[in-house]
């Protein structure tokens, strides 16, 4: 039995909110809702404006794979769409250690499918491998 590398250190651990670390465990755990909910208590707090913009994109990501989850690829595809243009708006290689860059391109080769026709209900949703999250080493400003 192989056993998985951790998504973050100790180092993380010290450094950043629970709700953010909360948050990478439920999302890889496939649990999008509840990745959200953690996610969403940190954003409704005392957050600088970066934070708030990078939470926001996390948690329409999330939101994005579990309308998937539940059947709503019309609801997924508007969650991608608005979290590609807050990451647009970041414009950050690295936000706390997260490699923006490398996420995107994983939640882009998990749901860029769903542009790819006028409405998604209309095909059939293929194999989707959603990202996985795993900080970078070291602890980037927040």
């Amino acid at each position: 039995m192989q056993i998985a590398a951790p998504h973050y250190t100790e180092e993380h651990i010290v450094a950043y909110p629970v709700e953010y670390l909360a948050g990478i465990d439920l999302y890889n755990a496939g649990e999008y809702h509840a990745a959200h909910d953690a996610w969403e208590e940190r954003w409704m707090g005392p957050v600088t404006p970066d934070e708030k913009l990078f939470l926001q994109a996390m948690i329409q990501s999330a939101v994005a794979f579990h309308h998937l989850q539940i059947g709503r690829p019309g609801a997924a595809r508007r969650m991608y769409v608005m979290a590609k243009e807050k990451f647009a708006r970041l414009n950050q290689p690295v936000f706390m250690s997260l490699d923006l860059e490398e996420y995107q391109s994983q939640l882009d080769r998990a749901l860029a499918w769903l542009l790819s026709v006028p409405d998604p209900r209309e095909i059939e949703q293929p194999e989707i491998v959603p990202p996985i999250i795993c900080l970078q080493p070291g602890v980037s400003a927040v």
